[in-house]
């Protein structure tokens, strides 16, 4: 099985895609990653769907990733003593630690990190936005406010603090036991919640310990500020426009979203464009073409991945999301212009050998009659740098590593494929000449450009590579040895 496309999409799992034949059906339709939100659901039903994507990776016999989403903090306000309550524009409104029930004047919000943050004019958003109220007094367990936007208050509502950096860990209680938990179970990212600063993403690579990648959601302004050094600590990106959406202006996202896209593409980091793609298909089985229209947005700006949440997780149409996905990226990277806008924003790298190999490979492909890009990587550092390249040919990664593989299932352009352990690079080339004719990349009469490192089975050595044939007896005439 082979993608006809190079963007990937990951379908988020849930009530509505947690029985194997709806997962089995999701990843035939294009599902190449597989998000488990560790906000819903209990550890027994996340290990439950695990278990069943593992059983689809081997019945179907190709890598598939698996991502769990750290929920991170949730600032809420309390209770209310008596139902939800209006709140008027320029009336007053007071939070504090008080545990009382609320009222039409005043709420408790237990948490005094917060208020340890405000300064008056601090601006403090409930209900995802919908209320705006801003600071006028404050201290360590008070904020008195003006409501600037009114709205319906009520129970538990969560709050954003858009404009001052919160002294709060990205990981709670719960953020630790569910990181615990899925690195035992085997996911190959993690996904980092409430990143407001690099020393977040460090604090969840040492929890990690090597047993997986780190993906940091940005949804908080600081995040943004922070964002070029948060990349460099962050093994990938997921741009979360939901919640930044709530504490920017709506306006900002979308060239924000492609300013970090290109940032990464850079990086040779994978990046994930997510939330409310095709929202509609929550009830619909149809787009509208505004969603279309975003989701087509983010491939022609080359992004790694465009995710699926509640579409694919409590939707009533979750497979037909997938497909829609599927055939929106095949359409965009079809069109010609597609190719125009990517090249014209390739990022050339000539700091190591690696980034030289990689570079020479992708222009020997685009000016001879090259079939694809063979890869044999060993931590998933090549392959990346050959996706950074945008090359017009397909990728194939290839490596002994399934947890290499897996991880390399959510970056452009690759698919995986697992070899046995090797020694020599002819061993390398005639493995990679079967792969591209058994996956329907090449035929016989076929070259194609080989890339390795030698001595083999260390990472880091990328330092070779060969046009070859896709005939055996070709590569065994011309090299002997």
């Amino acid at each position: 099985m082979r993608r006809h496309r190079k963007v990937k999409i990951v379908a988020t799992l849930g009530p509505s895609s947690s029985d194997f034949e709806t997962i089995r059906k999701l990843f035939e339709a294009g599902a190449d990653v597989f998000r488990l939100n560790m906000s819903h659901g209990t550890h027994a039903e996340q290990k439950a769907r695990y278990d069943i994507i593992r059983r689809v990776e081997t019945e179907s016999g190709r890598p598939i990733a698996v991502l769990a989403d750290l929920q991170g903090p949730k600032l809420r306000v309390g209770a209310f003593a008596a139902g939800p309550h209006d709140l008027a524009n320029g009336q007053a409104f007071r939070f504090d630690l008080d545990a009382t029930p609320g009222t039409a004047e005043r709420v408790q919000l237990p948490h005094p990190e917060i208020f340890a943050a405000l300064e008056p004019g601090s601006e403090l958003l409930v209900n995802d936005g919908k209320i705006r109220l801003r600071v006028e007094k404050c201290g360590p367990d008070f904020a008195e406010c003006v409501v600037t936007a009114g709205g319906a208050i009520s129970n538990r509502k969560g709050v954003n603090v858009p404009d001052v950096v919160l002294p709060l860990a990205a990981l709670s209680d719960k953020d630790r036991d569910d990181l615990e938990f899925a690195c035992e179970l085997g996911v190959d990212w993690l996904a980092l919640s409430f990143v407001q600063r690099p020393e977040d993403v460090i604090e969840a690579r040492k929890l990690a310990k090597g047993r997986a990648a780190i993906l940091s959601k940005i949804e908080k302004p600081a995040a943004v500020r922070a964002f070029s050094e948060i990349l460099k600590v962050s093994d990938g990106i997921m741009v979360a426009r939901g919640d930044l959406g709530v504490e920017l202006p709506v306006h900002s996202v979308p060239p924000i979203q492609k300013r970090l896209v290109r940032q990464c593409r850079a990086a040779a980091k994978p990046v994930i464009v997510a939330t409310q793609m095709l929202e509609s298909m929550i009830e619909s089985p149809m787009p509208t073409r505004a969603e279309v229209s975003d989701v087509a947005t983010a491939i022609y700006e080359g992004a790694d991945a465009i995710m699926l949440s509640a579409e694919s997780a409590a939707g009533a149409y979750p497979v037909e999301a997938v497909l829609t996905m599927d055939a929106v990226a095949r359409s965009v990277e079809s069109d010609p212009t597609y190719r125009d806008i990517i090249e014209s924003s390739r990022v050339a790298k000539r700091q190591t050998v690696a980034d030289g190999i990689v570079a020479a490979a992708r222009e020997i492909a685009e000016t001879t009659d090259i079939s694809a890009i063979c890869a044999f990587t060993q931590s998933g550092t090549t392959g990346s740098l050959i996706a950074r390249e945008r090359p017009r040919v397909p990728i194939i990664a290839m490596s002994s590593e399934i947890p290499t593989l897996r991880r390399l299932c959510l970056t452009w352009g690759t698919h995986c494929v697992l070899t046995p352990s090797l020694e020599r690079f002819k061993q390398a080339v005639v493995n990679a000449a079967k792969a591209a004719r058994d996956f329907g990349f090449a035929d016989e009469t076929n070259q194609i450009v080989v890339t390795a490192g030698v001595p083999f089975n260390q990472a880091g050595t990328t330092n070779i590579l060969r046009i070859a044939p896709c005939d055996e007896r070709l590569i065994y005439r011309t090299d002997p040895e």
